[in-house]
């Protein structure tokens, strides 16, 4: 390889943040013949008489089981919330699944009917599908890989580069629950309230949002990076400044206690169940509304707000009344959480 930025792969370059962008822009994009363009969840592509959104993701999370889910329902509702997030209604996914020799069947059953589960609990069969097993030691476990599908309405136009200066932004829920789920399963570590990941799919509650007239500008699934990569790739995108206050973001005490303890951001930790959305002001009320009707969006607030000057950069706005710079994720804080 001739680029000298790039020597090798860390576990950083998957985490969502400064690495894994470096990753796609100097080494995935050129070799594809891609422009940078604007990055999303899913492409949305124009086809004969309508527009589809298509997404893939792999996933090879550990442990395989967690509090709140595992790694069959986090691969379909990953999926699912990728291209509902993109204003496309998901029709179909795809299943591939690499198995190593000796993975107990019983595992193998129970991930199947996860996956199973979740599909009809977001109403998205699966379709189509491969099976790879591969020799002992070569995987640990199974890994998934999920692509799906969906329509997108010609009416529903949501960019990352679309936020204007006076919009709100909102979160639909309390933030990092899925990544500590994770981290406490895996480290053994143990609170007076367990962390359940908050792995769902979202594609219900955000064709109720999308359905709230005009105002929407872009959503986004704050998985790896967490909210912090979302807002600053949004930042970046739309060239405005974001402010966050951080008294209104929604975090579990549990949460944070445990990111006190390991010295991690709630800011900065993966979410499965949450989307970040950014609408004009004068609809963020009813948006809010709307999310909280549905169990997933029960915690919907209203956390911040789009602002001139200062392009690119997110603010978060102490409980004492200072700003700190949200700076993007440089790296993986928690490795293997999707």
């Amino acid at each position: 390889m001739n680029n000298p930025e790039f020597e090798a792969v860390m576990l950083a370059h998957g985490g969502g943040g400064e690495l894994m962008q470096q990753l796609i822009h100097t080494v995935l994009l050129p070799a594809l013949g891609n422009s940078p363009g604007t990055l999303s969840d899913s492409a949305v592509l124009d086809a004969p008489g309508q527009r589809l959104a298509f997404t893939t993701d792999s996933y090879v999370v550990k442990p395989l089981f967690f509090h709140g889910g595992d790694i069959g329902r986090l691969a379909v509702c990953g999926t699912v919330n990728d291209l509902a997030v993109c204003g496309g209604s998901p029709i179909a996914l795809s299943l591939g699944m690499i198995i190593a020799e000796g993975t107990p069947g019983e595992v193998v059953q129970r991930i199947a009917e996860s996956v199973g589960v979740a599909a009809r609990e977001a109403g998205v069969p699966v379709v189509t599908g491969d099976t790879k097993v591969v020799e002992r030691g070569a995987a640990d476990g199974v890994f998934l890989n999920t692509s799906g599908i969906g329509l997108v309405p010609e009416s529903v136009l949501l960019s990352p580069t679309s936020c204007e200066s006076g919009d709100a932004v909102i979160v639909s829920g309390a933030i990092g629950d899925h990544g500590i789920a994770i981290m406490s399963e895996r480290e053994g570590l143990s609170f007076e309230s367990p962390v359940v990941s908050d792995v769902a799919p979202l594609n219900h509650m955000i064709a109720d949002v999308l359905a709230v007239p005009e105002g929407i500008r872009c959503m986004r699934d704050a998985t790896r990076g967490g909210v912090a990569a979302v807002l600053n790739e949004l930042a970046v995108a739309s060239g405005v400044c974001i402010r966050i206050e951080e008294s209104a973001v929604p975090v579990h005490p549990a949460v944070h206690g445990a990111c006190d303890l390991l010295g991690l951001d709630p800011f900065e930790v993966a979410n499965e169940g949450k989307v970040v959305v950014v609408c004009s002001g004068e609809r963020a009320e009813r948006a809010v509304q709307v999310m909280r009707r549905h169990t997933a969006g029960a915690e919907a607030a209203i956390v911040g707000q789009v602002e001139d000057g200062r392009a690119g950069r997110v603010l978060l706005q102490t409980p004492i009344g200072g700003d700190r710079i949200l700076d993007m994720p440089y790296g993986e804080q928690l490795p293997r959480i999707c």
